[in-house]
């Protein structure tokens, strides 16, 4: 059985807040999610809030248009991008892919 893919879209994202917001959005997390750094990081790394499929599947986060983001905000995408891989070293059924493409 294949993961369960979730797009993780920061198009328009200006900020950190809007990162949290759209990652809560796309992960489906809880509302207590505290969407800061270390909450994204508690939440990838626990399976019991991610969505229900992906359990079961383990789970791959496709994130896309984060370019203008991560020019804008240089230091922030830093963080970001160790959050995710600290997240998907730490846990074998979490992968996380940054897509390279366009927006298409």
């Amino acid at each position: 059985m294949k993961e369960l893919v979730v797009t993780l879209d920061l198009d328009g994202v200006a900020d950190k807040a809007g990162l949290m917001d759209r990652a809560a959005r796309a992960l489906a997390l809880p509302d207590w999610f505290g969407r800061n750094w270390d909450a994204l990081a508690d939440s990838l790394g626990d399976h019991t809030v991610w969505p229900e499929d992906a359990v079961e599947r383990g789970l791959l986060i496709v994130v896309r248009n984060w370019r203008p983001y991560a020019e804008a905000r240089p230091d922030e995408w830093r963080i970001a991008q160790e959050v995710f891989a600290e997240a998907a070293d730490h846990t074998p059924a979490l992968s996380v892919a940054l897509a390279l493409g366009g927006s298409s």
